[in-house]
């Protein structure tokens, strides 16, 4: 049913989860899987640009490089096909843009990120895939255990 895997990794709890039922449902179609990590600019686009706002970007990205590590190595365990991509800008706008370049067919993004500001951010963000995707989005929650 599903060959092209998009998913939305942030580092976060439920990214991770995220990415675990990306690999399972991979391995169940037999698909590939792309994760994507989005430098989120916006939050920081009205700072002046200086060493501040390069430091936050720095460390973003890093977050990303190692979240993007981690992912691969998971997907190498369990013998899913992947390939990565760190973007910047608007997280919504990227998860869709990519979908569309990639021919996603399932698009998975956690419903929320790494702290109540994240939740309200990553919300909308997980919110604006669904309501712009033209493929399936599948929102992960927390798990219950």
């Amino acid at each position: 049913m599903f060959s092209e895997i998009l998913v939305a990794v942030d580092g976060s709890k439920i990214g991770k989860r995220a990415l675990e039922i990306a690999l399972e449902e991979a391995r169940l179609w037999k698909a590939r899987v792309h994760v994507i990590y989005v430098v989120e600019t916006g939050l920081f686009s009205s700072l002046p640009m200086d060493s501040t706002w390069e430091i936050m970007y720095s460390m973003l990205e890093k977050e990303g490089q190692e979240t993007i590590s981690s992912a691969k190595e998971q997907a190498s365990a369990k013998g899913v096909k992947l390939e990565t991509y760190i973007r910047q800008g608007h997280a919504g706008n990227e998860i869709i843009k990519a979908s569309r370049e990639l021919g996603a067919d399932l698009i998975i993004v956690g419903s929320h990120g790494k702290s109540e500001v994240d939740r309200l951010l990553l919300g909308s963000v997980s919110s604006f895939v669904v309501g712009n995707s033209r493929v399936a989005v599948l929102v992960v929650r927390p798990s219950q255990t």
